[in-house]
């Protein structure tokens, strides 16, 4: 295959630093040319099925849901902190520790797949305090692959952060959820916002006598009615710090009482049922924002539009599965494999007043069987059709019946895992 490309320099590699762009050439049969390494970037390969999808001016093209990307890998279940909204409040499980065997068949796995997939270190413990954390890193970098993690930061202290530094990590993920001691600690019981706020001080004062560029610094933010007021000034702590990128989420209330905190109460409801082609589409301009303007575009965003601001959409399509947009699976400590975080463990949670159990799924163990072997397993496969077409009951907004309590059937006919009730694919929950 021939390729004709031109890598597009000035104004766009300044405005997004780190992100290349490229044209590419319609030939004479009407086929559309891209350079060869953004086809081997976004898993391009001959045969490859790629969705388009028609955005204002632009076309979206998919990544095939045969690329694995992301990995994200759970260290521990276990940690340090008791915060109000976590699964472990709902949830008898023992801990667990990610043993050398498993991470071995991970790294095995990894190295047969290029490009190398990124590595995600996360999941529902904290992984600084895995012992082999940093070993595990600097095995995964001297492989190739890009590697981040999630911490609460409470052990992220100088020691930690020279070690992290050393072994290559790419992107330091912070969850920061108040930015006053006592908004904080009502979220993140057992931690101090200033112990924490110290170590990511220290770090930034370390990042700049000894111009490292890596790790990069992103922040993640759990959104509820009793810290919302605190993201603006959790975004200028981070930007103080060095933060480049910021991670904002709704909180997943497995408790009755965290459904009480949850900010889409009103918007799990207003789900619009409309084909595509019925949508509404409003453009926005860029404009001040002050009380008068912040009040009238508030009351846009409760309509059921699509919205265009500046050119750009912001309001992307609801009923779509990041975890399989991504390209990415989870392995959990114990070595079994998930389509994605939310099903690594059974859990409750609320939709609405309406008590719902995920219950975990599995595709494979890494123990047992290869990693590509489990990618590119047929079923496995057929579900990441299944979850890219996403034809589930509407349970979000629906609820109304019992198969809405589980996700083991819906009243399409779909077995298990049936993702109608997930709040990943409607929006409201994110992870980085």
């Amino acid at each position: 295959m021939t390729h004709y490309w031109r890598e597009i320099s000035g104004d766009v590699e300044a405005n997004h630093p780190g992100l290349p762009g490229w044209t590419a050439q319609i030939d004479e049969a009407g086929r559309l040319i891209v350079p060869p390494e953004v086809a081997e970037r976004f898993g391009w390969q001959p045969g490859a099925v790629i969705q388009l999808r028609e955005d204002g001016d632009e076309i979206r093209l998919a990544r095939p849901i045969t690329q694995l990307k992301r990995i994200y890998v759970e260290l521990t279940n276990a940690c340090n902190l008791d915060c109000v909204m976590c699964i472990r409040n709902v949830w008898d499980e023992p801990s667990g520790w990610m043993s050398d065997q498993t991470f071995d068949h991970v790294m095995e796995g990894l190295q047969k797949i290029s490009p190398r997939p990124t590595l995600f270190l996360g999941g529902f413990g904290e992984p600084l305090s895995h012992a082999r954390l940093i070993d595990w890193v600097q095995q995964a970098k001297d492989a190739g692959a890009s590697v981040e993690l999630i911490t609460n930061g409470t052990l992220l202290d100088e020691t930690m952060m020279m070690r992290l530094v050393q072994s290559g990590l790419d992107v330091l993920w912070v969850s920061l959820d108040g930015a006053t001691p006592q908004s904080y600690q009502d979220v993140r019981l057992g931690a101090e916002l200033n112990r924490v706020l110290t170590h990511l001080r220290r770090f930034r004062e370390l990042q700049i006598r000894h111009a490292w560029t890596k790790p990069r610094l992103g922040i993640a933010f759990v959104a509820m009615r009793r810290n919302i007021q605190d993201l603006p000034a959790v975004i200028q702590l981070g930007l103080h710090v060095g933060a480049d990128r910021f991670s904002i989420s709704n909180v997943l209330p497995h408790t009755l009482q965290m459904w009480g905190e949850t900010l889409y109460q009103r918007s799990l409801y207003s789900v619009s049922a409309r084909a595509p082609e019925q949508t509404t589409v409003v453009y926005l301009p860029r404009m001040d924002a002050t009380p008068e303007t912040i009040s009238a575009v508030t009351g846009v965003f409760r309509g059921e539009y699509q919205i265009d601001f500046y050119g750009s959409g912001i309001t992307r399509r609801l009923n779509r599965c990041p975890f399989v947009e991504r390209g990415s699976l989870s392995i959990r400590w114990d070595g079994k494999v998930s389509p994605c975080l939310p099903l690594l463990h059974t859990h409750i949670s609320y939709l609405s007043e309406r008590q719902r159990c995920s219950r975990a799924y599995f595709v494979g163990d890494i123990l047992k069987n290869d990693l590509l072997s489990i990618w590119n397993d047929s079923s496995y496969v057929a579900l990441r059709e299944r979850l890219k077409n996403f034809d589930f009951s509407p349970c979000c907004y629906c609820n109304s019946c019992e198969r809405a309590d589980q996700n083991t059937e819906d009243c399409f006919g779909n077995i298990a895992p049936t993702c109608g009730g997930c709040l990943w694919a409607q929006g409201f929950i994110q992870c980085p």
